[in-house]
Formats: C-alpha cells, sequence, structure tokens
C-alpha cells in the first residue's frame, strides 16, 4: 500500500500534496496517509477527500485509507 506521511508538513501544503499523491497513484487504491494525531491535519485531509469525491475510512486515530472513487 503507498503511504503519505503529513508529519511535519505545514497545513497550508495540505492541500496540494494529498490531491498529487491521490491522482499519481490513482491505480493502486488503497492509499495510506498518515496525518497523525493533529485535528486539523485530519480535517484538511478529509476536505480533500470529500472534494475529489475519495471514499476513506479512519482504521485508527490519525491514519486515514482512501479506497477508492465513490
Amino acid at each position: 500500500m503507498h503511504k503519505l506521511d503529513l508529519h511535519g508538513v505545514r497545513h497550508q501544503d495540505v492541500k496540494v500534496l494529498v490531491e498529487d499523491f491521490v491522482y499519481m497513484n490513482q491505480n493502486e487504491f488503497p492509499l495510506e496517509i498518515i496525518c497523525g494525531n493533529s485535528e486539523k491535519m485530519i480535517k484538511l485531509v478529509n476536505e480533500v477527500m470529500s472534494h475529489h469525491k475519495v471514499d476513506t475510512h479512519m482504521f485508527r486515530y490519525g491514519v486515514i485509507v482512501a479506497r477508492g472513487w465513490r
């Protein structure tokens, strides 16, 4: 599974990084995005995924798995 670790990433850079990661790996679902314990980071990632209609699930706090297009 492809992983994107957002530890150390600025909130302002999340949107572009997550969009690029999803589109570069769109044929490789599921994808894992590690947000850590930041509620703001989790919210930002979920907003990007919702906007692009990507189905997600948080199996444990701070780790979002993109399962595919809705």
